[in-house]
């Protein structure tokens, strides 16, 4: 199972929400890049990026940051929040992102997805983001009625290279993640999961990696507040 360090850019800082609210920002630090270059240095094999600002402005915001990162590191990353054309997704593969990840695109406009990644293999994966089950857009501020699994079994036959699922109820807060619901989706779908939400210690990541069918594990605010070392982290989940 792979862990990705997550890096969330608000303003050009590091920044972690509670619950996906943008009020309640806490800032980690200003040197995005530099903090890559931390989790580069402790041996992470991918770093997840997300821009906050452009998940609600519907458009990239934070490019110099991720830009800055790109040019800092060496090890593959990926990129959600404010990716709903193909031109923003050519655009960013062109910088140098490894990956795209389309979210409130795979509910409005599916087809985007279909030809993202049939034009670019591997290097498309599809964000769901839900609370209770159904998805929710628009940097999370739109609930839909569309459910999770219903929405990832869509894009079965589309080629896309990874589903990445929040649950939003426990993103930031410490808590866990939903084992159960990631675990559920993977077994539903061929198409690789990656959780995140939640992630707040080893034993975490342990009980995600024993299920045997989740295929990564995003931390962010645990790596931060020091309740996981991602060193000593990376080195337990080596198999």
């Amino acid at each position: 199972m792979i862990l990705y360090p997550a890096i969330d850019l608000k303003d050009g800082q590091c920044v972690r929400l509670l619950r996906g609210e943008m009020e309640a920002a806490t800032v980690f630090g200003d040197d995005p890049a530099a903090q890559a270059a931390s989790f580069e240095a402790a041996g992470c094999e991918w770093v997840h990026l997300v821009d906050l600002n452009g998940a609600f402005a519907g458009q990239p915001v934070n490019a110099s940051a991720v830009e800055a990162i790109l040019a800092r590191v060496t090890v593959p990353c990926q990129l959600g929040g404010g990716i709903r054309d193909m031109a923003t997704i050519e655009a960013w593969l062109a910088k140098g992102l490894s990956r795209v990840i389309l979210g409130t695109v795979a509910v409005e406009n599916p087809a985007l997805v279909r030809e993202a990644a049939l034009a670019f293999p591997g290097k498309v994966a599809v964000g769901i983001d839900a609370r209770n089950g159904r998805v929710a857009t628009k940097g999370w501020a739109h609930e839909t009625d569309v459910m999770v699994t219903d929405l990832a079994r869509s894009f079965e036959d589309a080629g896309v290279a990874a589903i990445i699922y929040t649950d939003i109820d426990r993103d930031g807060a410490m808590q866990g993640p939903n084992i159960a619901a990631t675990e559920a989706l993977a077994r539903a779908v061929s198409i690789p999961v990656i959780a995140s939400g939640g992630v707040s210690s080893m034993a975490d990541l342990i009980a995600l990696r024993d299920t045997n069918v989740i295929a990564g594990a995003i931390s962010g605010r645990a790596l931060y507040d020091g309740a996981i070392d991602l060193a000593t982290a990376l080195k337990s989940l080596k198999p």
